[in-house]
């Protein structure tokens, strides 16, 4: 049996996840308490950070590379363009995502609202908190940019880009950080990516102690 150890709203975890079920690659999954450092959990990955995928007979870490091997391994449906520079903007686009959005804005809230409660680190920096509200924005305005020149993030096919966008969108929608009335565009590409069957997984999740928001699972916002 594949097993995907991750954690919920991990954006990381849910690109993954995004990716395998669009593959019907079935898998299952394990949460893993990372930051508890559990030496099985090191064995799998010294890095101590997931998701870490047991796929087959191959042990994997770090999201970008597992999306590019699973895409090798299984191209149909396809998540990345044909030629070279389809292929460049799908990746400088997850970089952006996985990179500048997660520190500007993921690690800015997500982090600071759930992980620290649930790590047990303290409280909430409204300096982090405020920093990432502000952040948020400009990316969302990025976005309409893009969307308003092509059918979605990357051209005009659906790719792994959008995958990553919606993965950080989507843990963040699970607390309510992102505005879809700031651009029509967006909502309406978040809402196609939403109402795919891959996406099914991550509306049903629940993490204790943050109840999903009534919009959360609901196609039609």
């Amino acid at each position: 049996m594949n097993r995907l150890f991750h954690v919920p709203l991990s954006p990381f975890c849910r690109k993954v996840r995004l990716v395998l079920a669009e593959k019907r690659i079935e898998v299952e999954l394990v949460e893993e308490r990372y930051w508890e450092q559990d030496p099985d959990f090191l064995r799998r990955n010294p890095a101590g950070k997931v998701p870490v995928l047991r796929l087959g007979d191959r042990l994997l870490a770090d999201s970008a590379a597992i999306c590019e091997l699973i895409e090798e391994l299984y191209p149909s449906p396809p998540l990345m363009p044909r030629d070279v520079d389809g292929r460049y903007e799908v990746r400088r686009l997850v970089a952006w995502f996985d990179d500048k959005f997660h520190a500007e804005v993921t690690s800015n809230l997500l982090y600071e609202r759930v992980n620290r409660k649930v790590q047990k680190t303290g409280y909430p920096d409204s300096k982090n908190v405020k920093a990432g509200a502000k952040a948020i924005k400009w990316h969302l305005d990025y976005m309409t940019w893009l969307l308003d020149r092509r059918r979605w993030l990357a051209g005009d096919e659906m790719s792994l880009a959008d995958f990553a966008a919606a993965a950080h969108l989507s843990s963040l929608d699970y607390i309510s950080d992102v505005d879809w009335n700031r651009s029509a565009v967006v909502k309406d590409w978040y809402a196609k990516i939403k109402s795919r069957p891959a996406f099914r997984s991550l509306l049903v999740d629940q993490i204790p102690g943050f109840p999903q928001p009534s919009h959360y699972a609901d196609l039609d916002f």
